[in-house]
């Protein structure tokens, strides 16, 4: 039997996208009614996080709360893995006992191994290269507040070798957001994520380029996405950092050059002051930073009833 996991969005077609996504929404619809129904009852949902976590964690334990199931959190050191088990022979016992899987893990190839010896499915709750339920997350908010997908462009700023930013692109080269990525030189995206993401780009039409100009981004975007400059695992290097990312922040000054109706999105936690200013993630008129965040709730919720119910 061959076991479904979410580990990238990589593996879904464009179609399967766009049904996850319309099928957050609906669910944002109806979840009072869902709630109501306690489908999953039953269930358990494991919860592996080697690293913090607010609304990913958050998200997945409230929905499956909400929709009846149980859950167990489970910490690295929680676990006989500090002691010397392996990672594959832990899938094997977690798997026996829950009936999904849902890991915050520090190696993505750690992920994948994780994986190949569960056998209950495995959803990424992020790793150090992709952060697929995140990606979705942002593909709900602009379905929502945009009210579409398809020719809607995308300004990614900030730091590009990162998790939100490779799911990101393969997210958005699935259903042909056009997105304009702009970093520093020598923090640019994988080149691997990036040829995947030309590769998907092909059949849905979206536009993928690469720049180290963030006004050249910015310029007529629908939407203005950023992230913090110093990501988890990242903090020796963020005096450096900090210094490589001076005068790259989004602020008032940046995004005069979006649309006049663009939307600010940012995956959150924020580091106010660094990646982001106040002013511009607190502005009620374009940010939906707070919808976004909570529209995590309703995705895990669909990802949940996918392989749950």
């Amino acid at each position: 039997m061959i076991i479904e996991h979410l580990l990238t969005l990589d593996g879904l077609s464009s179609s399967e996208v766009y049904n996850l996504i319309e099928e957050s929404l609906k669910v944002k619809t109806k979840w009072t009614e869902l709630v109501s129904k306690n489908s999953l009852k039953g269930k358990v949902v494991l919860l592996y996080f080697e690293l913090p976590s607010t609304r990913t964690r958050l998200s997945f334990e409230v929905a499956a709360l909400r929709l009846g199931c149980g859950t167990i959190y489970l910490k690295e050191e929680d676990l006989q893995l500090t002691r010397g088990e392996s990672i594959s022979d832990t899938a094997r016992v977690l798997s026996s006992m829950g009936d999904l899987i849902v890991a915050r893990v520090k190696d993505h190839k750690r992920l994948v191994e994780l994986a190949e010896h569960s056998r209950v499915p495995v959803i990424n709750a992020l790793t150090n290269m992709h952060h697929p339920t995140q990606a979705l997350t942002d593909l709900v908010t602009i379905l929502e507040v945009k009210g579409k997908l398809r020719g809607v462009e995308l300004a990614y700023i900030g730091d590009g070798f990162n998790n939100v930013c490779h799911s990101l692109l393969i997210a958005c080269s699935k259903v042909g957001i056009n997105i304009r990525i702009a970093t520093p030189r020598g923090y640019e995206p994988s080149e691997d994520v990036v040829k995947r993401a030309i590769e998907y780009s092909k059949e849905s039409g979206s536009k993928i380029i690469i720049l180290n100009d963030p006004v050249k981004a910015v310029k007529g975007a629908d939407v203005v996405y950023t992230d913090v400059f110093v990501s988890m695992g990242r903090e020796s290097e963020k005096e450096r950092r900090l210094r490589d990312f001076s005068g790259w922040q989004v602020n008032k000054e940046l995004i005069k050059y979006a649309k006049e109706d663009y939307v600010f999105m940012h995956c959150l936690p924020a580091h106010r002051g660094e990646e982001v200013t106040s002013e511009v993630i607190d502005d009620k008129k374009h940010s939906v930073v707070w919808t976004q965040a909570k529209n995590k709730l309703y995705v895990a919720a669909t990802l949940l009833l996918r392989y749950l119910a």
